[in-house]
């Protein structure tokens, strides 16, 4: 009995080893694999279809392994061997867990991925009251006259990452849109916001890499330990300031690509697609930042790997702590394709905000008062740009700022920087 345990352990981790292989036994990415990357998404985007299908339950069941070995496996697999382009890896495997997540979701709901006011896939009850705020009642995007409505509805659920107009989204909180709703005028103020999202991302990250180590391709603490301790933890906040920064940029940079493509080729609507944050930096209380101005695009993906498991598990608490966890789990084993090992401080800062939160809830029985004023926004600014210094650190010492992010040819920081330097020694 013991010898078969043995070799059920060793089969398991022989098949683990052959979806996610070691980092030295992994596939440079070639023109020759590129046809194989590009199949494995046709599994996930054939299950989008389906949960537009009625009467696909069973089907979308016996396709879910499918989509999720080929989706961890070309993530996993296939990888980028220039250090410099490392942090394609990275970002190659937080879109794989996203459509791991995506496709669980399409499997398990037996009516399939129902819109707001739908009783079937296509079919609509009632009209929808549009007060934009509140995401159950946001108008149902229009589809593009000259493509086909199976691929918008393939195209719009597979994008939508808040749910925005669809069932599956009517709990996320939604921030108030402040670009007009008009589709010229809107998409003039998307390409500004896009635009200047870009110039901050690549700003940043021009200054990130002039530090040394964290600016390297393979990594460096953002602790400089040769300075007095004030000094250091100066420098180490201002980088971690930067990072953060940057990262958001780069975020809404992206989200406003997607967004001129929905509602310029696809005809979404332009109410389908509101800001992902709503000024986080103004935040009064963790319970406030974590539900409505942090971007609540990972919450279905989070609700689905630790949200729901932990509710079973524990009740209300459980969920929150199941769905910290699985951010912080989400974060860090991306980070593995990039060839660096594991670092629990991800997990552990996530893992802490849900006793942050109980700690605020108990604030409130106790006293009788929300977290909240001066005192609830030094509270978040402490957790934020103290306690998550050391996830931000794990990041920087495996390579994560110093790996490619715009090709110089496109990056105006590297392009002007040059010259305004120039320009200062003249002037001296």
């Amino acid at each position: 009995m013991v010898d078969f345990f043995q070799e059920l352990g060793a089969g398991a981790y022989q098949a683990f080893r052959t979806i996610i292989p070691e980092p030295q036994n992994r596939i440079p990415i070639s023109f020759d694999a590129i046809p194989s990357i590009l199949m494995s998404y046709v599994p996930f985007l054939f299950m989008a279809f389906l949960a537009r299908q009625e009467n696909t339950y069973i089907i979308r069941l016996l396709l879910l392994p499918t989509v999720i070995t080929a989706s961890l496996g070309t993530s996993f697999r296939y990888y980028w061997t220039i250090p410099m382009m490392n942090t394609c890896n990275w970002g190659s495997c937080l879109s794989s867990f996203v459509i791991i997540g995506k496709a669980l979701e399409y499997a398990f709901q037996k009516k399939g991925m129902l819109r707001v006011d739908e009783v079937r896939p296509g079919q609509y009850k009632g009209k929808v009251i549009a007060n934009g705020s509140s995401n159950g009642h946001i108008s149902p995007p229009v589809g593009g006259r000259s493509i086909a409505p199976w691929l918008t509805d393939v195209v719009q659920l597979t994008t939508s990452m808040r749910g925005v107009s669809w069932k599956f989204g009517q709990e996320t909180f939604v921030p108030k849109e402040t670009r007009p709703l008009d589709r010229g005028p809107f998409v003039s103020a998307t390409i500004f916001a896009m635009v200047k999202n870009f110039f901050i991302m690549d700003t940043l990250e021009f200054v990130l890499k002039l530090f040394p180590g964290v600016g390297s391709v393979f990594g460096g603490s953002m602790f400089y330990y040769q300075l007095p301790p004030i000094s250091r933890y100066a420098v180490s906040t201002f980088i971690h300031i930067l990072s953060g920064h940057c990262l958001l940029a780069g975020f809404e940079a992206i989200y406003h690509v997607v967004t001129l493509v929905a509602v310029g080729i696809f005809g979404d609507s332009p109410s389908s697609w509101p800001p992902i944050l709503d000024s986080p930096w103004l935040s009064e209380s963790m319970h406030e930042l974590w539900s409505k101005r942090w971007h609540q695009m990972l919450r279905r993906t989070f609700m689905v790997y630790g949200g729901y498991p932990g509710k079973w598990i524990a009740g209300d608490f459980g969920m929150v702590t199941g769905i910290f966890i699985a951010s912080g789990l989400y974060h860090e084993l991306s980070m593995y394709a990039m060839g660096r090992g594991l670092d629990p401080a991800p997990v552990i800062f996530f893992a802490l905000q849900a006793p942050i939160l109980v700690i605020e809830r108990l604030w409130r029985k106790i006293t009788g008062r929300r977290v909240g004023g001066w005192y609830g926004r030094l509270w978040v600014y402490f957790v934020i740009f103290v306690l998550a210094q050391p996830m931000i650190n794990s990041w920087h010492k495996r390579g994560l700022a110093g790996g490619l992010i715009l090709p110089p040819f496109l990056s105006p920081a590297r392009l002007l920087m040059p010259i305004f330097l120039r320009f200062m020694n003249l002037s001296d």
